[in-house]
């Protein structure tokens, strides 16, 4: 799209003004005509088919009709006042009902006439209607623009129907910005490209999208256009991976040494899973290129990804430098922190923690050791970017939760270095593939896709509220047998004092059920200071309180073996990511452990559809696959930092055929001109010059 009327901005296209300008920059982000020509229809209404009026039901998502208008008339008064009108076909009548602009209609509708009415049908009494439906005079059914058949249904707001921006009104406003551009618009994909695939050309795309004359057109212009996006999201994420490799040399870790060989001969407590194996060595090639790696590892709650980063950061120090890890919260650092010393011992080497809360007096040694090189390892949390922490010579990173942390603080590790040190980031969310190459295709990814040897599967059930009692009796058998339970409550309306109230409610309820001296219980939640928190979790961790209620705060980072149940109240208000996580708490020992979704009776689809695939998998990359269908990619990469995921067209959910192709020409591409230097793919070289791939930070995870 180089035409320069389309970065014209949309005021001054016929028919928008400054008004209408205003509400569509607000509700569609749409700026210029090309943003427009780029906001395409959601949906599409066939205008060849005609539904009898017997043959309506409430099930149909829209119908159209051929009918006459047999009456007309206002009823109520004030705010009950709306507008009936009956239609009459060959099989039978149905009303239409009207509850604003009545007084224009009344004028404008003809008694006797024949109307096209299109709405959604609605049932009530045995009687079918239709509200608010859009009315054609059949006699005036004349030539549509391209001759459409299939009416595109573009996204409307409130707002934008005042302004008579509706689905129509966005239309006419398309037809007018293709009338001035469509003749200008260049071609953006190779001709070689549009030949092996047989695409139409993007001048046909764009009239067919908007305007189809039929549904094969209209599926093609879609095919192409989906394409289109997803191709360039790869050849831009792909040419900064080259970039990458190219501009920034890495450290040369070519030895394995004593402090490896050590801890995996003499410390390691239980063999690594082949999975494991696989990732230390691909790490271990990466950091023998001379490249600086960036390297993404998934896998499971409890896979055993920390192991492999500690395996990783020994390495480093075997080749003379230092590393460190970080993680979101105090909790889990401490954690990463304890498992960490518990692995190593005194003797292997010095590793330290450094938080919000580490006292000015261990801060400076920390400091002192990191610019000495006396301090190997330094494991903490946001306080590793601070300007103050120096290292002598980093060579290895480790990110905990990546997404977690913005895009500034991670650039700020890479800057400790004069070379960039090696980028290990690690996430027990599992991430669906599709969502994965284009969030992070421009990083290598290693999957850790077993557990370790002797976990067993934790068994997931659902109970609704008037089984509680069941439950009950359930955690006092486990407790009985010298188990920890966990109870988790939902965060409401995203409020903490709200969910500080909520929690409070039902702890009421469960002390009742397990009173003193008998059981105690420790409670954490998000408003609690730092020290009375940890002072909790402390408590359970070394089992002086048998039951744990909390918030989500314990999501991550909480590693108690001897709890073997989770209850998660309100499990309905829980993303399914975010269930999995919490279930991830327990199945950390060896006894059999449970996850139990308590729900309340009444269940959305998509609320049944989460609880139903938690209790049948384990499995969190098929779980991530049912979350990406039912949530969309943008809620599930939580901020879209770097505009990767802001797509106008294609649905990662529904297009991972489309991606993995666009994905696999883009490799071979690269392979065969790696610097776009033949004649046949300078559209894509001018297309990188012009969106400037560099070094982006918000890549470097």
């Amino acid at each position: 799209m180089a035409d320069l009327s389309l970065i014209t901005p949309i005021e001054y296209l016929k028919g928008v003004g400054p008004q209408k300008a205003d509400v569509l920059k607000k509700e569609l982000q749409v700026f210029t005509i090309g943003d427009l020509i780029q906001t395409y229809p959601f949906r599409y209404i066939d205008r060849t088919k005609f539904h009898k009026v017997r043959d309506l039901n409430s099930d149909m998502v829209g119908a159209q009709v051929l009918g006459r208008l047999m009456s007309l008339q206002e009823i109520g008064e004030k705010r009950g006042r709306r507008l009936v009108g009956q239609i009459k076909d060959d099989t039978g009548m149905m009303e239409l009902v009207w509850f604003q602009s009545i007084s224009w209609l009344k004028k404008g509708l003809k008694v006797g006439a024949a109307y096209i009415i299109y709405g959604k049908p609605s049932e009530f009494n045995g009687s079918i209607s239709i509200t608010h439906p859009e009315m054609e005079l059949y006699q005036q059914q004349g030539k549509k623009v391209g001759n459409m058949t299939m009416q595109p249904v573009y996204s409307s707001t409130e707002k934008l129907k005042k302004f008579n921006l509706d689905s129509k009104g966005i239309q006419k406003l398309q037809q007018t910005a293709l009338e001035i551009t469509l003749r200008s618009i260049q071609e953006t994909l190779p001709q070689y490209i549009l030949e092996k695939f047989q695409f139409l050309s993007l001048q046909q795309a764009l009239l067919s999208i908007h305007f189809p004359q039929n549904e094969s057109l209209m599926k093609a212009a879609i095919n192409r256009l989906k394409f289109e996006e997803l191709f360039f999201i790869q050849l831009r994420l792909l040419k900064n991976k080259q970039l990458n490799t190219q501009r920034y040399k890495g450290h040369l870790f070519n030895q394995v040494g004593d402090k490896f060989n050590r801890f995996f001969n003499e410390r390691l407590p239980f063999p690594l899973t082949n999975a494991q194996k696989r990732v230390v060595r691909e790490i271990r090639l990466d950091c023998n290129t001379g490249a600086q790696m960036n390297r993404l590892v998934q896998g499971d709650v409890g896979s055993g990804k920390t192991v492999v980063a500690l395996m990783s950061m020994l390495l480093a120090l075997d080749n003379g430098y230092q590393a460190c890890m970080m993680a979101p919260t105090e909790i889990l650092a401490t954690q990463h922190f304890n498992g960490l010393k518990e692995l190593l011992g005194d003797d292997i080497c010095n590793v330290k923690l450094l938080t919000g809360s580490t006292p000015a007096k261990a801060r400076r040694v920390i400091h002192q050791e990191l610019e000495d090189g006396t301090l190997d390892i330094l494991i903490g949390t946001h306080a590793l970017i601070e300007d103050k922490v120096k290292f002598k010579n980093i060579g290895f990173v480790v990110i905990d939760e990546q997404h977690r942390f913005g895009v500034e603080q991670r650039a700020k590790l890479w800057r400790k270095n004069s070379i960039p040190p090696h980028m290990l980031v690690m996430t027990a969310t599992p991430i669906p593939r599709t969502l994965a190459m284009t969030m992070y295709g421009d990083l290598d990814i290693s999957i850790i896709d077993e557990l370790p040897a002797g976990r067993k599967p934790i068994k997931t059930v659902q109970f609704f509220e008037n089984q509680r009692l069941r439950v009950f009796g359930f955690m006092r058998e486990e407790i009985a047998k010298g188990r920890q339970v966990y109870i988790v409550y939902p965060l409401i309306k995203e409020s903490e004092k709200m969910d500080l109230l909520y929690l409070e409610a039902g702890l009421e309820g469960l002390m009742r059920e397990f009173p003193l001296p008998n059981f105690k219980i420790s409670i954490v939640h998000g408003k609690m200071p730092v020290k009375d928190k940890d002072f909790e979790m402390q408590r359970f961790i070394k089992g002086e309180t048998q039951i744990m209620v909390a918030t989500t705060v314990i999501e991550v980072g909480v590693n108690v073996p001897n709890a073997s149940v989770m209850v998660i109240e309100n499990s309905e208000r829980f993303g399914l990511s975010q269930l999995h996580q919490l279930r991830g708490r327990v199945g950390r020992g060896a006894e059999q452990s449970f996850c139990i979704l308590m729900s309340s009776n009444k269940l959305s689809k998509e609320g049944r559809t989460r609880l139903e695939t938690m209790v049948r998998t384990n499995d969190g990359f098929e779980i991530a696959e049912v979350d990406l269908q039912l949530r969309g990619p943008g809620d599930l990469s939580g901020t879209q930092q770097s505009g990767v995921l802001e797509m106008k067209i294609a649905d990662l959910a529904k297009d991972q055929a489309i991606l993995s192709e666009a994905r696999q020409l883009v490799i071979q591409i690269f392979k065969e001109d790696p610097n776009l230097r033949e004649e046949r793919n300078q559209l894509l070289a001018q297309y990188l010059n012009k969106s400037a791939p560099t070094i982006s930070w918000d890549k470097i995870s």
